[in-house]
Formats: C-alpha cells, sequence, structure tokens
C-alpha cells in the first residue's frame, strides 16, 4: 500500500482512504450486502464553528460513504441521523442507482460544493444522469463533532424536506397535454404548469390512453396526493393525449407577467363556463399558490361582502354610505388608506375607493355574523371543499366569526383564506352572476360531479354589482382605472391589498374581468393591489 494511506478494518474488510487534505472523487459501486463502513476516530467534544480542516475532512468522510453506498456511516455524519438514513437508503435502494461519482469542489467557508454523476439502473435499462448540490459542515451541539448539516437537498437540489428520489416503471403513462384549440402544453415553454401537468398527468395519464416508462422521480415521503416529479426517463413511455381547457395565448402573458415580481401568482378563469384558462406562478419554493394558496385577499373580497349588503337590501349602488376617516367596531378601530373619507358619497364611490369603514359601519345592520360566510358558501361556492376542478385546489374559507374578527372579514382581512382562482372564480360569478365551479379538464372526460352554489344572485344585485365594478375598473376615482387602462372591452375590477403580521408591506390582489375573462393575481409584499397585482390581471385580460 503507497505512502499515506490509513487502513481501518471493519466487519473484515479492509479499506484504503487517502490521507492528506487534498479532495478526490468518491464512486460508489453497488453492495447488496450492505456494505461496510468509514472507520470514524473519536475526537475531544470542541465549540464554536468548525475549522477549515474539519469542514475538509468531514465532508471528504461523508462523501466516501455516501459513493460506497454505507448509508449508515454517511448518516452518522450528519446533525439527524433519523432523517438522513432513509434518503441514503432510498438514493442506493429505491433509485437503484448502482454507481455515483461524488466530486467535491473548493470550500467557501462551511459550504462544500460537488458534483454528482450518477447512472439509474432498472430492469436492464440504464440512464447516466448529473447534477450539482452542495453540503453545509456544522458544530454538532452534543457531541461537539463537525457534522454535515442534513438538508434533503443534499442528495438532491430538487428535494424537498421528506421527500425521497425512487425509480421504477412511472406510476402513471405520460400525456401530451393540448389546449382549448389543440395546441402542446410543455413545462419547458410553461414553466408554471409543472405541478398542474404532473398532477394531470397522475390523474389522467391512464384514462388519456398512454403507457408508462422508468422514471427516476422524486416522491413525497408521505401519503400527501402530490404527484410524483420526474427527475430522469430511464425507457420511455407512450404519451396519452390530454384536453385541458387552458388558453396557451392567455397561458404565455400569464408567464411573462408573474415574472415581474417575485412570490406573484394569478389565475383566469371563463365566467360563461367555469373553465380556467390560465395558471401561473412565480414562486422561489415551486408552490403552486395560484390554486393552493390560502391568504387573506384584502379588499378583493368586498365583491363578496358589497353582494351580501345588496341582497339585504342594506345598500344600493346610488344610495348614500358614509365613509369616514375611521370606524370602530367592538373596541376595534378600522380606517381607510391614508385616513381619507367620502363625504357625502355613495355606496358604489365606497366600492370604488375602496372605503373600509363604509362596510365596517354595516355590520351591525348585518344583524347575523353568519350572514357574509353563507353569502361566499351559497352564492359564491367557496369554502365548500368539493370543487373538482382536474387538480388539487383549495376551495377558499370564510369561517364564522364573532367581534372584530367578523369586521375583519367584511374588509379581506383575519380569518377569510383565498388564493387567485378562488378570487377569479368570484369575478368570474360577478360578471355571470352565478357561480360556475371552475375546471381545467372538461367535466366529460371523466364524468365528474362539479360543484354547485346553492342559489344566485338577484338580478338588482348583479346589474348594481356589476355597476360598481364598472366604475372601479374606468372612473376618475376608481382605485383599478389605471391599471385597468390597457384593457378593452366591457371591464370591471377590484383592488385590494392585504396586510400580514410581521411583514413591513401588505399583499398586493386585484381581481378584474374583461369581456369572458375574469382574472386575479396576488402579489406578496407587493402593496397597493393596482401597482403590482393591477398590472398583471390586465395583461392576461388583454390576452384573453
Amino acid at each position: 500500500m503507497r505512502s499515506g494511506a490509513k487502513v481501518a478494518i471493519v466487519g473484515g474488510v479492509f479499506l484504503a482512504m487517502a490521507g492528506g487534505v487534498g479532495y478526490g472523487a468518491y464512486s460508489m459501486v453497488s453492495d447488496e450486502t450492505g456494505g461496510s463502513g468509514v472507520g470514524i476516530r473519536s475526537a475531544p467534544k470542541k465549540t464554536g464553528p468548525p475549522s477549515a480542516d474539519e469542514v475538509e475532512r468531514t465532508a471528504k468522510d461523508f462523501l466516501a460513504a455516501w459513493a460506497k453506498g454505507d448509508a449508515r456511516v454517511a448518516a452518522d455524519l450528519t446533525d439527524n441521523v433519523a432523517a438522513a438514513q432513509p434518503a441514503l437508503f432510498a438514493y442506493r435502494d429505491e433509485a437503484h442507482i448502482s454507481a455515483v461519482k461524488l466530486t467535491p469542489g473548493t470550500p467557501v467557508g462551511a459550504k462544500v460544493p460537488f458534483t454528482a454523476d450518477a447512472t439509474v439502473t432498472y430492469e436492464g435499462r440504464s440512464k447516466a444522469f448529473s447534477y450539482a448540490s452542495e453540503l453545509t459542515v456544522v458544530r454538532g451541539v452534543t457531541s461537539g463533532k463537525a457534522l454535515v448539516d442534513w438538508k434533503s437537498s443534499v442528495v438532491h437540489p430538487d428535494l424537498k424536506e421528506g421527500e425521497l428520489l425512487k425509480a421504477g416503471e412511472a406510476s402513471a403513462p405520460p400525456i401530451k397535454a393540448v389546449d382549448r384549440n389543440g395546441a402542446e402544453l410543455t413545462k419547458e415553454k410553461y414553466p408554471s404548469l409543472g405541478p398542474v401537468l404532473d398532477a394531470l398527468r397522475e390523474k389522467y395519464g391512464e384514462r388519456a390512453g398512454g403507457k408508462p416508462g422508468i422514471e427516476l422521480a422524486i416522491h413525497s415521503g408521505s401519503d400527501s396526493g402530490v404527484a410524483p416529479r420526474t427527475l430522469a426517463t430511464v425507457a420511455k413511455g407512450r404519451p396519452g393525449r390530454l384536453p385541458t381547457t387552458l388558453d396557451a395565448g392567455v397561458q404565455a402573458a400569464a408567464e411573462t407577467a408573474v415574472k415581474e415580481h417575485g412570490e406573484a401568482s394569478v389565475a383566469a378563469v371563463k365566467p360563461s363556463t367555469g373553465e380556467i384558462l390560465a395558471v401561473a406562478n412565480n414562486r422561489t419554493d415551486g408552490y403552486n399558490a395560484a390554486v393552493l394558496g390560502k391568504q387573506a385577499p384584502g379588499s378583493t373580497m368586498k365583491i363578496v361582502t358589497a353582494t351580501m349588503l345588496l341582497e339585504k337590501g342594506l345598500v344600493g349602488a346610488d344610495r348614500e354610505a358614509e365613509c369616514p376617516k375611521t370606524a370602530m367596531y367592538q373596541g376595534r378601530s378600522f380606517r381607510n388608506l391614508d385616513d381619507f373619507e367620502i363625504p357625502d358619497g355613495t355606496f358604489a364611490t365606497s366600492f370604488a375607493r375602496s372605503c373600509n369603514t363604509a362596510f365596517v359601519k354595516l355590520i351591525d345592520e348585518a344583524g347575523d355574523d353568519a350572514a357574509l360566510p353563507r353569502t361566499a358558501r351559497e352564492i359564491f361556492g367557496l369554502g365548500l371543499d368539493n370543487w373538482r376542478t382536474g387538480i388539487v385546489t383549495a376551495d377558499g374559507s370564510v369561517p364564522e366569526a364573532t367581534g372584530g374578527a367578523a369586521a375583519e372579514q367584511y374588509i379581506g382581512q383575519g380569518t377569510v383564506q383565498m388564493n387567485a382562482l378562488n378570487m377569479a372564480s368570484v369575478t368570474a360569478t360577478a360578471k355571470a352572476g352565478t357561480f360556475r365551479q371552475p375546471v381545467i379538464v372538461p367535466q366529460s372526460l371523466d364524468g365528474r360531479t362539479l360543484a354547485k352554489a346553492s342559489r344566485t344572485m338577484s338580478p338588482a344585485t348583479h346589474s348594481q354589482l356589476l355597476r360598481m365594478m364598472r366604475q372601479t375598473a374606468t372612473a376618475s376615482w376608481g382605485t383599478g382605472t389605471a391599471a385597468m387602462a390597457p384593457v378593452g372591452g366591457d371591464k370591471g375590477a377590484k383592488t385590494g391589498s392585504a396586510e400580514v403580521d410581521g411583514q413591513g408591506k401588505s399583499n398586493s390582489w386585484f381581481a378584474g374581468f374583461s369581456d369572458d375573462v375574469a382574472a386575479a393575481a396576488s402579489v406578496e409584499s407587493g402593496g397597493h393591489g393596482g401597482d403590482a397585482a393591477g398590472p398583471l390581471v390586465a395583461a392576461v385580460l388583454r390576452a384573453g
């Protein structure tokens, strides 16, 4: 054995470890017997950040054990053995990675970048793939040892906590998803549709008539209903054709629009049918917030509140409505943006200018804390938890509340929870006068039962609500006029700003319609509704 090599005997097997501090590349060969471990010498308990030598040594030992397929030893070199072991075992046994070469880069402080060149082998089919990741070395709290700070992303940068890599026959055949006009929809062309297409494939792949291939995919560690995400195709399947209600032109506009702001989401719906035309997100976490999000929608909720007040006969679009600078309700103080007031104004003016106090002052007259949640359910189809769009969605929530919490709901704050799809649906219901459950694949595809609202708004309410939304989008005092200026056709809107505890800037919300397209958007920390979310919605409406 050459000079400088260290030898450890573990379980009767000799292991050679290169001496010195230089990094090499570590290769794994499948060891169906479980393999053997790398010897670890005990050291006195230390404190403080790991030294450069400790960072190099710990990373080297971890990568060597992982490359060899010794998940137990590699996991023992992390600060979370219980989480690391199953992920590393899955990498070897469930991902069927027959060989991997791990090549460390130059450490940057406690971070060590590395590349992985791996080969997946399943039922005689092989596929090589490469990727880059990194690890961080930290000081163990109880042991004082230098350890790898365990995160699932160490194994692969696309892995989220609790997820695992698995190879095998795909859980569903591939699909060729097409829009309403037959244009193909792909993740490459429409990145926001990634989770949507994954979900549609999982649910409708077999129905579409395709044949599964063999894939390496990311799987949720629990039965969460989240579709696997393909990392590498080992053997191609045969895709089946799946029709959707999406519109490639509207989707392209939505994809472009959300890129203007971080943490932005938008959805568009056809009021006459409930068909979803576009769903797009621009988020660092890849979360499909446009359909799964649950956040207070701010004053866009006033579409629902105004409907309730109109139905009860407590207001009229042209009737006078008090809009003071502030209003008190059960010890809670509510104010308007910049403490504005509207002397001798109408309810339509308060709606168009988004006067909070005009709505809060009417809560006592409504005389029923359950009136708003009931209107949300019975007219707008919210909170029923039975939307069957074709993918999993959060269907909005307006729980019953009392006191100040009920007053908060009137202006879209507190316990109200919505996403862009919910508010696009609310806007579509306002435009059409009746709720039509959003769908992303035709009902005829599987004959599923769609959610229905128990009643429609009265014709008088509908006409007044439309008039107020049109004024919001066109009148000189309308908060949505500037954003909607480029939009043509019969148009209406409602702006919203939702305050979030601990967040310096409010979330921006905007809902609008133009002819037979309704859309809504949210931008986290975007400020006023017309500033960030408004132009986003306008861009989508113009494309529709």
